[in-house]
């Protein structure tokens, strides 16, 4: 018999076998979880040509909502592992896992980026993304708003124009933007 936990259940991060996300998702479905794995569209070369593919933004993590009293997720097949703190499941912010889905929505160029641990907090004010908070990283020419899952120490990153973000510290506002 499966258990099947209330909506109101935090989001968790789950370890799935690498290249496995999406089996994991599908069996954790199945028992009647709520499952979210982001996917991205990347080109891949084949031998002969180029092919865009869906890949995991979080290669062997997925998402699941669960009460951790529920039944174990742990032997669902493809499923390593709950992310937590010393053995204890630690709940996903829901703003992270919404200004994910926001990201992957918009239509803009998104992939995976390095986790960030410092950086200016910014706020886009323009376009579909408004309202989503990360961090804001120059690469050459170009700005790039960066959104961070703590828990997984990883992070997804976002191309903008730099005149669409405006800083989210207290000391920047005052200036309303960025130098």
């Amino acid at each position: 018999m499966t258990i099947v936990c209330e909506h109101s259940s935090p989001w968790l991060a789950i370890q799935a076998d690498l290249r496995k996300e999406k089996i994991a998702a599908a069996h954790l479905e199945f028992k009647g979880y709520e499952v979210y794995v982001p996917l991205y569209r990347r080109q891949k070369r084949w031998s002969d040509r180029l092919v865009e593919v869906d890949s995991p933004l979080f290669p062997g993590y997925l998402f699941c909502r669960f009460d951790s009293r529920c039944a174990p997720i742990v032997t669902t097949p493809g499923v390593v592992s709950i992310l937590g703190c010393r053995g204890n499941p630690e709940p996903i912010p829901e703003h992270e896992i919404a200004a994910i889905q926001t990201m992957l929505r918009s239509g803009l160029s998104v992939g995976p980026h390095g986790y960030l641990r410092a950086g200016e907090r910014v706020r886009i004010d323009e376009g579909p993304l408004r309202g989503v908070e990360g961090l804001l990283v120059r690469s050459k020419s170009d700005f790039k708003v960066v959104i961070s899952v703590e828990i997984l120490r990883r992070s997804v990153a976002v191309e903008l124009d730099r005149e669409a973000v405006s800083s989210v510290s207290p000391l920047q506002r005052f200036y309303k933007k960025l130098p």
